[in-house]
């Protein structure tokens, strides 16, 4: 078989046969087929695209690249597993939802990524907490899944590695946003972590990957279809970007706020739906809950009993962090010095806000990456950000800076204010945060 027959095939719009995807994928991953070659691919599926048995032998074939974790011999108490959300602005769902399912009887083998672009990610949050190791080895990985409950890590080598291969390929030939190559990467890596059952958060909205409800649709029923069809049990749940989930944005401040909320000293409403409703999602996958009632008052009362919050702090103690989390977080992390508060240019209510840029607003602070090689600021963003809908005035900021330098928090006080449109009266309608659900009929 030559890769570039396989890659003229899909080119012309062809089929490809299940043999076909794994010679290629095989190839990539022990250097028979070229990085250009595996670009041609790409660009080729960009354009054709897979039909949904192409895309779960894709999926199933970088899955095989590398190890697959077997839970089977570390005698898990309940089910394995996962949310996976395709990326946003102040969203710091991951460190809340986690630990609430580990408090209700599931195991949340959770390996996530570093932001890039205007979105933010879960290990750089996670490392501004002092000594924390998001890159254990696989035996301790594995113990403290099963010991605590769950573990937030980043991915490791050994786990998909043709997927590592086939995205830094896809990053610099502008084939990053195709459907069918999302699903598989996303995927792959989900099925090489031995789940049981997986919920998609797909953001949808200006301060999503996918901008639009159609697109975010579709990318969502990729996910939950193929994933089903390569014997992983999901669902999805579309939900709202077009503003910050969280009232925090950064690195450390969103770990701040997300310890707020598991101790119960501070919860933003819209974040606490989204909490909730995946949550809920996992526990009817992994069967326990028998409603979805119930398993929105299991996860309620994880959070209400503090149970969740004693699980993170034992989990981030097991990943080298300090054991007296719960107590001692504001002081034990680093915080930029200069607060300055950002009123907006009128009175008035907010009506949109252009959340992409506040994203980016970040990354411009130190606080995200312009590419990866970039080291970050942990401790810079923005705190107690404004909802849309919420009164701005002299006497009400729509956010507050956190910077090292006065020109730096000056500059991202022009960013906020130029992203928050302000009216004479609220909007009429606000955007549910959760605005549709994928299941078994995706």
């Amino acid at each position: 078989m030559l890769p570039q027959e396989v890659i003229r095939r899909k080119r012309d719009g062809e089929t490809l046969a299940d043999d076909e995807i794994e010679f290629l994928i095989d190839g990539l991953t022990h250097g028979h087929v070229t990085q250009s070659q595996a670009a041609a691919f790409a660009m080729a599926v960009y354009f054709r695209g897979l039909d949904r048995r192409e895309c779960a032998t894709l999926t199933r074939a970088m899955m095989r690249s590398g190890a697959v974790l077997d839970w089977s011999a570390v005698d898990l108490r309940g089910p394995v597993l996962d949310k996976h959300s395709t990326g946003g602005v102040g969203d710091n769902v991951s460190l809340i939802l986690a630990p609430a399912v580990a408090a209700c009887g599931g195991h949340v083998p959770m390996i996530s990524g570093r932001g890039l672009g205007h979105t933010g990610g879960t290990l750089d949050k996670l490392e501004s907490i002092p000594g924390y190791d998001a890159q254990p080895d696989a035996d301790s990985f594995m113990r403290i899944v099963r010991d605590v409950g769950c573990a937030i890590i980043g991915q490791t080598a050994d786990l998909a590695p043709a997927d590592k291969k086939l995205y830094a390929i896809r990053d610099v030939t502008a084939t990053v946003e195709s459907i069918p190559l999302i699903t598989a990467s996303i995927l792959s890596k989900k099925l090489a972590a031995g789940l049981q059952g997986l919920v998609m958060d797909v953001k949808t909205g200006v301060g999503a990957f996918m901008p639009t409800l159609e697109a975010t649709r579709e990318l969502a029923q990729s996910i939950v279809g193929v994933s089903r069809q390569a014997g992983l049990p999901a669902s999805a749940l579309i939900t709202d970007m077009h503003q910050p989930l969280a009232s925090a944005a950064g690195n450390a401040v969103e770990v701040v706020n997300a310890l707020d909320h598991l101790t119960g000293v501070k919860r933003d409403a819209r974040l606490h739906r989204v909490v909730i409703e995946l949550g809920a999602e996992m526990l009817l996958l992994g069967r326990l809950a028998p409603t979805h009632g119930d398993a929105c008052a299991r996860i309620e009362d994880a959070l209400d009993s503090g149970r969740a919050a004693e699980i993170f702090e034992r989990m981030s103690a097991a990943l080298g962090g300090p054991s007296d989390l719960l107590a001692t977080y504001r002081a034990r992390l680093d915080f930029a010095p200069v607060e300055l508060p950002v009123f907006a240019r009128r009175d008035g209510f907010v009506r949109s806000i252009e959340t992409r840029a506040v994203g980016l607003a970040v990354v411009a602070l130190g606080g995200g990456r312009t590419r990866p090689s970039n080291e970050i600021d942990h401790g810079v963003g923005f705190v107690d950000l404004a909802e849309i809908g919420a009164p701005a005035s002299a006497a009400q900021p729509i956010g507050v800076v956190r910077a090292r330098s006065e020109a730096q928090a000056q500059a991202a006080a022009r960013a906020l204010r130029r992203a928050y449109d302000i009216g004479d009266e609220p909007p009429a309608h606000l955007s549910p945060v959760v605005v549709e659900r994928i299941g078994d009929d995706a």
